[in-house]
């Protein structure tokens, strides 16, 4: 076993052996905790590590608390530090997300959202139908290493999205202190069943690029793999904390360049995608609470999710020693569009 691996596997931010992937609690980060369509007058409430977070609208600009607008005043003084004492988070708009920080106000700085290329920055004309939302009974990173294994798609989903069957495959990652990402290269895989259903690829087998890019602090996995013959799926999954056993994603599968009617009905395998990934991760999520003889079986494709652990491992360490600022390789609005493969 790498060293990186061992680390990761014996240092859980409480101290005990093994991974426990509800312990993490990063801050000094964006969550994008609603879509801007679904803010209006009426509050709106979501949950950021069992922290209440009121979202709604003031003459169109939104507003964000710790509680209800109309309690306000009568429990201001049951602030907390996440907004300095005003009961105010700190707030802002941008790729169809009400974007919330969650860590001291006097470190929130709108760069550090982080960049998704493919979508409009201000989010106009984000069409609803790439939007769904779908929840876990587990924690997020826990979710998120999910996604960032590459065997579960292939025999979990492989009557939608395709089989683990190809000519070759091939996995590569990289990482900073804030970010990892992984990219998986497949030839003559086989063509996934909804290309075949709904988007008209005729073809019996497909190349496939797919690249993950992932942000540790705020469990925002940004995607963008692209099949041919067939199309690019860009998607985001924000993978919100509700708490140890329990996580919110917005999805956004910004499928609007592919043709009719793949475009409208790609967005809506979630509701399909998402009850078969929960259906592992719920009973996975509470072993790590409950049994003391736990233990994590691995693959060959491991080596991503084994560096993932360790980056959430040593962030989590830089924190509770009272570090929260993010590293000289650590810019999460820089420019991602090469590294995902985008074609200009």
């Amino acid at each position: 076993m790498h060293s990186d691996d061992k680390a990761a596997r014996y240092a859980a931010p409480d101290g005990k052996r093994d991974w426990i992937p509800g312990n993490f609690d990063l801050r000094d980060t964006w969550f994008p905790v609603a879509y801007s369509a679904d803010v209006g007058e009426r509050a709106l409430r979501r949950i950021v590590h069992a922290q209440d977070v009121y979202l709604w609208r003031e003459a169109g600009r939104v507003r964000a608390a710790e509680f209800r607008p109309d309690l306000l005043e009568r429990l201001r003084r049951g602030a907390t530090s996440f907004t300095g004492g005003s009961c105010f988070y700190r707030v802002h708009e941008r790729y169809g997300y009400v974007w919330v920080w969650y860590g001291d106000p006097d470190h929130a700085h709108e760069a550090l959202i982080p960049q998704i290329p493919f979508l409009p920055a201000d989010g106009a004309g984000i069409p609803r139908y790439t939007q769904r939302s779908v929840r876990f009974d587990a924690a997020s990173p826990l979710s998120v290493e999910n996604l960032i294994d590459l065997t579960h798609a292939d025999f979990l989903h492989a009557n939608t999205i395709g089989d683990g069957q190809s000519d070759s495959d091939v996995v590569e990652f990289s990482s900073t202190s804030e970010t990892l990402t992984r990219t998986r290269i497949v030839t003559r895989k086989s063509v996934a069943p909804v290309m075949r259903w709904i988007g008209g690829v005729r073809a019996r087998y497909q190349d496939l690029r797919a690249v993950l890019h992932v942000h540790l602090r705020n469990n925002l996995c940004i995607s963008y793999p692209s099949f041919s013959p067939g199309y690019a799926i860009p998607n985001v999954q924000p993978f919100v904390p509700v708490g140890k056993h329990r996580s919110r994603v917005d999805q956004t599968n910004y499928t609007v360049h592919a043709p009719a009617p793949f475009r409208w009905l790609m967005p809506r395998i979630s509701y399909v995608i998402g009850p078969q990934d929960n259906s592992v991760l719920r009973p996975q999520n509470a072993r790590y609470f409950e049994s003391n003889q736990r233990r994590d079986l691995s693959s060959r494709f491991d080596a991503p999710g084994n560096r993932y652990r360790v980056l959430m491992a040593r962030l989590a360490e830089r924190q509770r020693a009272g570090d929260f600022a993010y590293g000289a390789d650590a810019d999460p609005a820089v420019d991602i569009a090469a590294v995902l493969g985008m074609r200009g």
